[in-house]
């Protein structure tokens, strides 16, 4: 028995109320209300950067062992580095406004092929990115639970995983809001225990200088000086991990609100000074309140504890305040896992506009994010956790080698740049810095990979290596795939245009061919050419569509857009003066989107609303040998375009053009 009143709920009612109502990418306010501000920026980019303050401090403390005096200049070198590393990449944001950040300046800056080795470094990087910190904050939330509760912890990990995929998926500024508390709550807390502590031993830090001098000393004339450097360029690199994610800015600077160099730079220097202040500030707390380790607690736990007590609190609130401050330390990696969906999705966009990956990488969703980017970071970071069971100790010795990688690469082109453009007043002290930074970041590299290389090193430059080839062998069938598309519009090309002024009005009432065409002039003329010959006389009305797909390189700013529209009108403006000048009636359809076969299907109704007696046509590349790498690199947006007609009662033919 059917109920009256019900009503099926389509495909598309059914995403909307998943994952929002769509938006018009062509609409200016659209991308004003998606764009962020520097500080909306800082929390949903900076997070990463930031949340290393749990474990990179520590890290290199703890390599200093007993010499612990020489953690002041570890604060002040750490500090630095921080400004050092975000004002270079200041330079990037200025020379690539549209985002790309790393990838896209070892592209430009040195070739293609280090940018494809800076790239492939990135998208492995950001899905560790992903697994270590969620498995890093579920631990941290662990460690305050009873110990029978571990066997529930990698779920809760995956749990936490497929949450942060669906918040993008629903929009990148609907994630960063919800997180907003948690990474607002960590500021609050560590910010007040750092100021807190060091006021506390306000009397004591005159005397730290000439200590550490005199333990430099005494170090030396026991060891030497070589000694010494050693030991403090160790600790130095074994705290690499707390400069992660500063190139996350660069990377995704099409997202921000204009002007967004602007509003790129006032997000670096958000994001510098805090982590510079937290992870400087940790180790100058680790000198004052004597920190050592102590089994099954971080050295954060072990200092702010020691912190709590002196503030004379009672029991309870102090392990309250303590609870609190290491849950939003545990909170704030959750949100650094969301930074890794938020970049890794942007560089696969940018390699895939450049073909070193799946075209399908640059489209975006109905919510205007890159969809499959983050399926892909989001998907491949659940298969991490479960192959490494949330092991952190393992995901640390994966992550830590290919930002650095990055680093390098970016600074050398800033460097091969500015020694080339030296007409610019700035090229001296600009080279200068990015020399320095070069330094620093391929010094790091060099010693984390000396040291961690047998402890799981190796697994993370094999992953990296491997993607590489796929780059390679993905690029070089695109290349072939576009020699053939060229050498068959030159042999249409050869059709020559008729002589005709004048040309028949389109009447509704005629026999119609519509033709979805693209961007190959020989797709649409092998189309038109075979129905002409097949049926001739037939057709009175000659149409052409196209959809273009507004992606994430063509929604970088409204020039990519503009010129889309241009290229597009161009396009169909060709097939119809065609058929014009031999004397045949035919209009052209023109609609943009982010998904080219919904967009072609909604123009396809319009069509037939006006022209009830309309065949469709289009064009599909066959290739000798079709199988699953031929289908993933290629949009099969003809047959599912003509599956979607067919439901809605309109006929449409699908002619093979070989390649």
């Amino acid at each position: 028995m059917r109920l009256c009143g019900t009503k099926r709920m389509t495909r598309t009612q059914f995403r909307e109320l998943l994952l929002g109502r769509a938006l018009d990418p062509l609409k200016v306010e659209t991308r004003h209300s998606l764009a962020l501000v520097a500080f909306l920026a800082w929390v949903g980019l900076g997070a990463d950067g930031l949340s290393s303050s749990a474990y990179g401090p520590e890290e290199a403390f703890k390599a200093l062992g007993s010499h612990t005096q020489l953690g002041l200049y570890l604060a002040i070198a750490t500090a630095a580095t921080v400004f050092i590393i975000s004002i270079a990449y200041n330079q990037i944001i200025e020379l690539f406004p549209t985002g790309g950040g790393g990838y896209r300046v070892a592209t430009s800056l040195i070739g293609p092929y280090a940018g494809l080795v800076a790239g492939a470094a990135l998208i492995v990087d950001y899905v560790l990115t992903i697994a270590i910190s969620i498995a890093s904050g579920v631990d941290a939330l662990f460690s305050l639970a009873p110990l029978t509760w571990q066997a529930y912890k990698l779920p809760i990990e995956l749990v936490v995983a497929l949450a942060l995929i669906y918040m993008n998926l629903r929009g990148a500024k609907e994630s960063i809001k919800a997180l907003l508390p948690i990474f607002l709550g960590f500021v609050a807390t560590h910010l007040l225990i750092i100021v807190y502590g060091v006021a506390v031993h306000a009397g004591g830090l005159p005397l730290l200088v000439p200590a550490t001098l005199e333990e430099t000393h005494h170090l030396a004339a026991q060891t030497g000086w070589v000694f010494v450097a050693a030991l403090f360029l160790k600790a130095y690199s074994l705290g690499g991990g707390t400069y992660t994610g500063i190139e996350a800015v660069s990377n995704n600077v099409q997202s921000l609100a204009e002007p967004r160099v602007r509003t790129g730079q006032l997000t670096m220097l958000y994001m510098a000074a805090s982590l510079a202040f937290t992870a400087g500030g940790i180790i100058v707390l680790y000198l004052l309140w004597g920190a050592t380790p102590e089994e099954g607690r971080t050295l954060n736990a072990v200092v702010f504890q020691r912190i709590l007590d002196q503030a004379g609190l009672a029991h309870s609130p102090a392990t309250l305040a303590l609870t609190a401050t290491l849950a939003f330390e545990a909170g704030l990696l959750l949100v650094a896992a969301n930074t890794g969906l938020l970049g890794g999705p942007a560089v696969l966009a940018n390699m895939a506009a450049d073909s070193w990956m799946p075209h399908k990488f640059r489209y975006l969703s109905t919510r205007l994010v890159t969809q499959n980017g983050i399926m892909l970071m989001g998907l491949a970071a659940l298969a991490i956790l479960i192959w490494s069971h949330g092991q952190v100790d393992l995901l640390v010795v994966l992550y830590s080698i290919n930002v650095f990688m990055t680093f390098s690469l970016s600074l050398l082109g800033l460097c091969k740049y500015w020694s080339t453009h030296r007409g610019d007043r700035r090229w001296m002290h600009r080279l200068l810095l990015s020399v320095v930074g070069l330094c620093v970041t391929v010094s790091i590299l060099c010693v984390t990979v000396v040291a961690k290389f047998y402890e799981g090193g190796w697994i993370t430059m094999a992953i990296t290596s491997a993607v590489v080839v796929a780059c390679i062998l993905i690029r070089n069938h695109y290349r072939w795939t576009k020699q053939k598309i060229r050498a068959v519009d030159a042999v249409f090309s050869a059709q020559a245009f008729g002589t005709h002024s004048s040309f028949p009005e389109t009447r509704a009432d005629l026999p119609t061919a519509v033709f979805v065409v693209g961007s190959s002039r020989g797709g649409g003329l092998h189309a038109l050419l075979w129905v002409q010959r097949m049926f001739p006389d037939h057709f009175r009305n000659f149409l052409f569509v196209n959809a273009r797909t507004v992606d994430a390189h063509a929604y970088g700013g409204n020039e990519s857009i503009e010129m889309m529209r241009t290229d597009a009108n161009a396009s169909l403006k060709f097939f119809v003066d065609f058929c014009h000048s031999h004397g045949l009636a035919s209009a052209q359809y023109l609609g943009f989107g982010t998904d080219a076969v919904d967009e072609v299907s909604q123009i396809c109704e319009t069509v037939r609303e006006d022209y009830p007696n309309a065949i469709f046509f289009t064009s599909k590349l066959i290739t000798e040998e079709e199988n699953f790498i031929t289908r993933l690199l290629h949009n099969q947006a003809a047959t599912a375009l003509q599956r979607r007609l067919h439901l809605n009662g309109m006929q449409m033919v699908i002619l093979p053009m070989r390649i």
